[in-house]
């Protein structure tokens, strides 16, 4: 077992902005290179607080759910603190979500408000809303009565644009005059750290996502402890290309960022000549990625022409890291004190991270060592007991940063979070005697393609609605550029001619492009064990017998 005791903060998410703007009220916020828009950090909290007097002038309270369904364009942050300042709870939406996914999110958080954007690669996400919702069109605004959706009072359009039905952000700022200081106070004096301020949706193995619901002082504290092991100062310039919508953006970035009153250098999308034009312009000491994007810098035909010298540190994370990718990056990149880390959404997230003075087999062997505040122990998947240093076993971990539960799932949040507050991880790990974690293997269903984790039951239970399907397998299938890819085993029913291409147009436009099976194969019948049960590990290992094609 691991643990240190650090000084943990007592703050809300808005107290921690407010004193970063009173401590370095000049220092550069947000910057968003291809715009030319900059905030310092006095402009980012006059725009948070205009945003979060609108909101609740529009009727927002205390406890409401806020989904966002955007990229990270410039007001995706204003928001995330706009949200907390007045105890709304902003929930992340996956921009690679389509309508089956955002119905499903929408009616299971029961979110009173959404927020949407026009749409991202092949998707028009308000086109999607108004098919979703069609009652926007109808509604007087402010007033919504969805059938679908009850609880959903409101939507807004992250951005300029009129939409019927929807507010636009001028429209938020233009009414918070109508709040005063001292209402705008009152409500704030209301909130407390541990109250929840996030929802992340994550799947699981038995099925459809969970709402994640995480604190103040969960990710506020996670946030501070990942910087610092980064040292971050103000003086840090940190380019950020990863989603927002994950932890990797909204916690590893923005928290560690603004808890330090760190520049944040925000791409909307991650593109190897944005990230590298970025890094040169604005001289950004800090990078984050999961290792394709460094491997897709690295390799980019112009990555010559680049200075990469203002580099320092940064973040990769999110699947395992090649030893020659890091050597490069530590080499070309001139990051010599970038960092590994490991957790999950529900553990606000980060558990276990290298420092900079690790060695690099330390950062590409290992996920480094617990967090300031965090427990970890690894235990026997069949005993539950504590096993020795070196020998492998599912890891947990204990702390602060632990979730306060699944949204209305109290039985999920129990088979998650044991009774002595150990949240069990189901990946396989070992530590070494200096406290070191290597991940030994996961959640054996699991799939991985590059950084994004999809969960075969989900892809399944969504097939099983496809009329031409009896009986379907979902498993990992490897793959050189993202690790691994979807692959879909199915047995079509009697009488149809089912082909791969059949499944893959099904899905399309109703779940995330990555989690569309890259392989299908149509199969009479799935290996089984003596006892019935299907042996999903042959057709992983088989899957060239299934898909000759592949090396």
């Amino acid at each position: 077992m691991s643990t240190t005791a650090p000084s943990l903060f007592d703050r809300t998410l808005g107290q921690i902005l407010d004193q970063a703007v009173k401590e370095h009220p000049e220092n550069e916020a947000i910057i968003y290179v291809d715009r030319d828009f900059r905030f310092t950090y006095r402009q980012f909290g006059e725009a948070v607080d205009r945003v979060a007097k609108g909101l609740m002038a529009l009727g927002v309270q205390k406890g409401d759910k806020v989904a966002v369904w955007a990229t990270n364009i410039p007001y995706w942050v204003t928001l995330q603190f706009a949200t907390a300042k007045i105890g709304a709870i902003l929930l992340t939406v996956n921009t690679n979500y389509r309508s089956a996914e955002l119905a499903y999110l929408l009616q299971q958080s029961e979110s009173e408000n959404l927020f949407v954007i026009g749409g991202y690669q092949d998707a028009d996400f308000v086109t999607i809303t108004y098919e979703l919702i069609p009652e926007l069109k109808t509604c007087q605004r402010g007033y919504l009565k969805c059938e679908r959706f009850p609880k959903l009072k409101r939507v807004f359009f992250l951005g300029h644009e009129k939409h019927r039905g929807m507010y636009s952000i001028p429209e938020i700022e233009a009414m918070a005059p109508m709040i005063s200081h001292a209402r705008y106070k009152a409500r704030q004096e209301t909130l407390s750290c541990h109250d929840v301020v996030n929802m992340q949706y994550t799947s699981g193995t038995t099925g459809f996502p969970k709402g994640v619901m995480l604190t103040h002082y969960s990710i506020g504290n996670n946030g501070f402890w990942i910087g610092e092991n980064q040292k971050f100062t103000h003086q840090d310039r940190l380019c950020l290309p990863v989603p927002l919508f994950h932890c990797f953006g909204c916690v590893l970035g923005v928290l560690a960022a603004v808890t330090h009153a760190s520049t944040l250098v925000v791409l909307e999308n991650f593109d190897p000549i944005q990230v590298m034009a970025s890094v040169e312009e604005e001289r950004c000491t800090a990078l984050y990625g999961v290792p394709t994007m460094f491997i897709a810098i690295i390799d980019h035909k112009l990555f010559a022409k680049f200075n990469f010298s203002s580099l320092r540190t940064g973040i990769m994370a999110g699947s395992p890291c090649p030893i020659n990718v890091m050597k490069q990056v530590l080499r070309k990149m001139y990051m010599h004190e970038i960092t590994i880390c490991y957790g999950l959404t529900e553990a606000s997230p980060v558990i276990t991270q290298t420092r900079i003075e690790d060695s690099i087999q330390k950062r590409v062997e290992s996920v480094g060592r617990a967090m300031p505040g965090i427990e970890i122990k690894i235990i026997d998947t069949e005993t539950g007991e504590e096993v020795p240093t070196g020998q492998q076993g599912e890891l947990c971990s204990r702390g602060y940063n632990t979730m306060k539960g699944y949204y209305n799932m109290p039985e999920a949040t129990a088979k998650s979070i044991d009774k002595e507050g150990w949240l069990h991880s189901g990946d396989l790990a070992v530590m070494d005697e200096a406290g070191y974690v290597s991940i030994t293997g996961r959640h054996k269903d699991m799939i991985i393609r590059g950084g994004e984790n999809i969960y075969p039951r989900e892809i399944e239970e969504f097939l099983y609605t496809m009329d031409e399907i009896q009986d379907v397998q979902v498993a990992g299938i490897p793959s050189r550029k993202y690790g691994e890819e979807v692959g879909a085993f199915v047995i079509g029913k009697e009488g149809t001619d089912l082909l791969p291409e059949d499944v893959r147009d099904f899905c399309r436009g109703k779940i995330s492009r990555f989690k569309i099976p890259k392989h299908v194969a149509v199969v009479d019948a799935f290996p089984m064990t003596a006892s019935g049960k299907v042996q999903k590990f042959k057709l992983r290992e088989d899957y060239q017998t299934y898909f000759p094609y592949l090396p």
